[in-house]
């Protein structure tokens, strides 16, 4: 029974590779503790309680300058600069609120309002260091906590962005992270710019503008005014820094650490990597270049006209805090007295919103800056869904159905191959008690048992590998829809009906507690099966049920435990995976059943 025997190992092989590949590369580490997880795998580092940040640059240090044409002060040849050492940090709190409201209320600051952020510009510095995303929370509860995504340098945690110049020969004085700037108002609104004025007491005038979107993006226009007389050149830079390596979900299919596009090409760097590394550096790019959690990225994006020297640093400051450092350096700029210095660049900090990113690529240019959301090697595959998924959404009003409805899409789509598949499992479901007999017969003589089956098989026209088909089509699909409600905002706390308050997170009931109608919390150790797993697992069941059975018994036995192994490993997934594996068997069910039935088999 060769073609049997195949068939047994097919499947158990798919099955395994499944069990094993998505333990072994997808499942998460498990958390230190179980507080604060949402926060460990979905927040920013800013929003999480670290270590206290101490000490100060050392003189003729630049605590926050990229790199330099010649070297920068103190910065010692092929050896990175201290990256945004801050000051010291108040000690009176090591409590990260306290610490960072401290650090906000320490220095003169100029407010950020639009519909999606909030936050402040530091006058010192010029630093855009407070910001927090009016629309997005901790938790699915409206109330949460919002997103902190940028902090000042003196709270745990710093997280912020800089710009400014960088004098040839240091044959000028130029404003560092220490210069007290002016503004000329005192908000920075999507309808209202600010620019704030340094002048430097030898005949130099400096400008930054900044204006913003109503979403995440801002505008960033420098100008130098030269009035000395004497001839100067200037770099602009601009460059992102974070304290602290941020925790991460550890997941293979997802990248958080330092990303960017250098001419068209992706690069993915994990903190680890630039911990070894140190640093890595690109000349004459074009491209944009940030630091990326799960949903939240900030980037620098130099006008896409213009080729920069781009670099990736890492390096340690107090207490061996890691400090990591994304910036650029465009090229040099001569003002004169009537002709200023001046460059214009972009900021983008915010959520990774697919919508709003695939808009500024259209609109501004920067290079593959969807790809910020990490689609991963089925981009082809994965991005399509996505926008399925939402226009959908924005149909049905429910990303849930928006699930089901994909289900059925995608099972009319394979309906002529699905079918077909069926029709073969019928005949081989009709052809059981004739294979019953050929093992029995032959059962001792293994070669001429796989002789009479293959010739069964061809006198009737069956495949017995063909009821693996469907199988072997959904699971492309099956890995880039999870991959869609892993690493999409869009899926982040979207809520289905009833106990399902996010589809991206897994089935919150569990079995152990009757889902609930026991009075008690079942420990950690239990594997959380909630209902919608249970429901896929006794769907797949009934759907084995229908197919034809292995003649073996030891056979048979391993394929029923198929859905208990299923249900286990199935429950720790996005509930929103598991409703659309469900909403498949039952459709397959119901196919297969028509199909068995026409053929004169139920």
């Amino acid at each position: 029974m060769m073609g049997d025997q195949k068939n047994l190992v097919l499947a158990i092989a798919v099955s395994l590779l499944i069990i094993l590949g998505w333990e072994a590369f997808f499942a998460p580490a498990p958390p230190d503790s179980p507080a604060g997880q949402e926060m460990a795998s979905d927040a920013p580092q800013a929003q999480r309680q670290a270590e206290p940040a101490t000490g100060a640059p050392a003189p003729g240090q630049s605590a926050e300058t990229p790199m330099q044409t010649p070297a920068a002060p103190g910065e010692s040849a092929g050896a990175p600069p201290v990256l945004g050492a801050p000051a010291t940090a108040d000690p009176r709190s090591s409590a990260g609120v306290t610490v960072r409201e401290s650090a906000l209320t320490s220095v003169p600051r100029v407010s950020i309002a639009t519909p999606s952020l909030s936050g402040s510009i530091s006058l010192v510095g010029a630093r855009v260091d407070d910001l927090v995303l009016r629309e997005y929370g901790v938790s699915p509860d409206p109330g949460s906590p919002r997103i902190v995504l940028l902090s000042p340098p003196n709270s745990p945690g710093a997280y912020f962005a800089r710009y400014g110049w960088t004098a040839a020969g240091n044959s000028a004085r130029v404003p560092d992270e220490r210069t007290r700037w002016t503004a000329d108002g005192n908000a920075l609104t999507a309808s209202q710019p600010l620019t704030l004025s340094w002048d430097n007491g030898e005949g130099l005038a400096f400008h930054i503008t900044f204006r913003i979107d109503d979403e995440y993006l801002f505008t960033v226009s420098q100008r130098v005014e030269n009035a000395s007389g004497e001839p100067v050149t200037l770099y602009p830079f601009g460059l992102v820094s974070r304290s602290g390596t941020p925790e991460v979900t550890q997941f293979f299919i997802l990248h958080e650490g330092l990303i960017g596009v250098h001419d068209g090409v992706l690069e993915e760097i994990d903190y680890d990597d630039l911990q070894e590394e140190k640093v890595i550096r690109h000349e004459n790019m074009r491209g944009w270049l940030g630091i990326t959690d799960k949903y939240w990225l900030t980037a620098l994006a130099p006008d896409p006209g213009q080729e920069v020297t781009a670099r990736y640093t890492h390096g340690t400051g107090p207490n061996q805090t890691d400090r990591y450092q994304v910036d650029y350096l465009a090229q040099p700029q001569t003002p004169t007295q009537g002709r200023p210095a001046e460059t214009t660049t972009y900021l983008f900090a915010g959520a990774k919103v697919v919508g709003v990113l695939d808009e500024y690529q259209e609109r501004y240019g920067f290079t593959d800056f969807d790809k910020a959301v990490d689609f991963g090697w089925f981009y082809f595959l994965t991005k399509p869904i996505f926008y399925a998924l939402r226009w959908l959404h924005g149909w049905l009003g429910n990303f849930g159905l928006g699930i089901i409805a994909l289900t059925i899409a995608i099972k009319i789509v394979f309906f002529p191959l699905a079918n077909k598949s069926y029709r073969a499992m019928a005949k081989m479901k009709n052809l059981q008690p004739e294979m019953l007999r050929i093992r029995e017969e032959h059962g001792d003589d293994k070669m001429r048992m796989n002789q009479e089956m293959m010739a069964l098989y061809k006198r009737e026209g069956a495949n017995p590998a063909s009821g693996c088909l469907p199988i072997l089509v959904q699971i492309p699909v099956f890995f880039a829809l999870y991959k869609v409600l892993f690493v999409t905002i869009e899926m982040r706390h979207a809520p289905f009906y009833g106990w399902i308050t996010d589809l991206s997170a897994p089935d919150p009931t569990s079995m152990f507690n009757l889902f609930g109608l026991l009075p008690f919390v079942p420990p950690e150790w239990l594997p959380p099966i909630g209902i919608w797993p249970v429901l896929m697992g006794l769907s797949m069941f009934l759907q084995q049920k229908i197919n034809p059975q292995p003649p073996d018994p030891l056979q048979a036995k391993i394929f029923l435990m198929m859905p208990l192994i299923f249900t286990v490993l199935l429950a720790s997934f996005p509930a929103g995976l598991v409703i659309y594996w469900t909403c498949n068997n039952v459709l397959s069910i119901a196919q297969q059943w028509v199909i068995m039935k026409r053929v004169g088999r139920t």
